[in-house]
């Protein structure tokens, strides 16, 4: 949800309506278009997760910082959301990666690890500890 709230928040017009050009806000789960297409890929699978706005993109400075805790470049941001869901990712094995979109904007992705067959979840008690 931080994803998608930041990539509105982007945007010049706010939250976008669902389709009207430029005012869209996209999301997309798959697997990824360089792992799906390698067959010399290891084994194991990844899901990908994107989201674009097509705002006005970010600044080198923003860029150096996007993910530095408490760096925000909102009146009143705490600066945690984009922090927080790069380790949040990365402790489930994944990575958040960003760049820019086409013709104008953002796109943030992140993979996930697909469980493999068998895999128990952990008991709530592990999550929490």
């Amino acid at each position: 949800p931080n994803l998608a709230a930041t990539g509105m928040q982007a945007m010049p017009e706010g939250r976008p309506p669902l389709r009207t050009g430029l005012g869209v806000l996209t999301l997309r789960a798959g697997l990824p278009t360089a792992l799906a297409a390698d067959a010399a890929a290891p084994a194991r699978q990844w899901l990908e997760f994107s989201v674009t706005d097509h705002g006005e993109g970010l600044s080198e400075e923003v860029e150096r910082r996007l993910f530095t805790p408490f760096f925000t470049t909102k009146a009143e941001g705490m600066g945690l959301g984009l922090s927080l869901c790069r380790t949040v990712v990365e402790q489930h094995g994944g990575a958040l990666t960003f760049g820019p979109a086409s013709p104008r904007g953002t796109v943030f992705r992140f993979t996930l690890p697909v469980a493999q067959a068998g895999t128990q979840p952990l008991p709530a008690e592990t999550l929490h500890a």
